[in-house]
């Protein structure tokens, strides 16, 4: 979980610029998808893409990151690298283990970090991409490694006080909605880069 205080986000502007839209307005999804996509678009074919999905699905609020690496994982896709479901989380006891494992196994990999984030009461609901790593646990003062090359959050509740008990009240039809889409826009703009392949594009049951 993380705070995204200090970013300045625009709406739909540089295609590769930050991003935040509110998961309720039409259209989110395929503005998700086209923003990723121009960004994928940049990327050496060669580099690997690594998503690492982070969270735990002990807190309702914090398993974002879990739902959105199971939901993708249901889509039969290949040509990116994925860590963080529900049955295997990524969270703070084995962060660092996961980032030491991604810097041995890969090269110069592009790491796309997804997590759940806390804000201003005005953003609950909003999803966000921008540039660089995010640090992961430092709203509620946890000494976690940075991660990402790139990371998109949604942001779940109101930050600020009492995280750790805002997070475990935080309503669950909301995180599952934002997941949803969150992993479709993934798996919507990895189709379209020509660099990955679906074995189908209907989503397993």
């Amino acid at each position: 979980m993380k705070l995204p205080f200090g970013f300045d986000f625009r709406h739909e502007k540089d295609p590769v610029g930050p991003l935040k839209i509110p998961h309720t307005e039409p259209g989110a999804v395929e503005t998700l998808a086209r923003h990723l996509s121009g960004i994928y678009a940049t990327l050496e074919p060669e580099r690997p893409l690594v998503i690492v999905c982070i969270g735990t699905d002990r807190s309702t609020g914090d398993a974002l990151g879990p739902l959105v690496g199971t939901h993708l994982r249901r889509y039969h896709l290949s040509g990116y690298h994925l860590y963080g479901t529900l049955d295997n989380p990524v969270h703070a006891m084995n962060l660092t283990e996961t980032v030491n494992e991604i810097e041995t196994q890969f090269q110069h990999p592009f790491i796309i970090a997804i997590d759940a984030c806390l804000g201003q009461l005005s953003s609950i609901g909003c999803i966000q991409v921008a540039s660089g790593p995010l640090k992961p646990g430092a709203g509620v003062n946890k000494d976690l490694p940075s991660i990402g090359d790139m990371h998109v959050t949604g942001i779940v509740n109101v930050g600020g006080f009492m995280e750790y008990f805002v997070l475990q009240n935080t309503r669950l039809s909301l995180v599952m909605n934002m997941a949803e889409m969150i992993s479709r826009s993934l798996f919507i703009s990895l189709l379209q880069s020509q660099r990955f392949a679906a074995t189908t594009i209907a989503k397993s049951e």
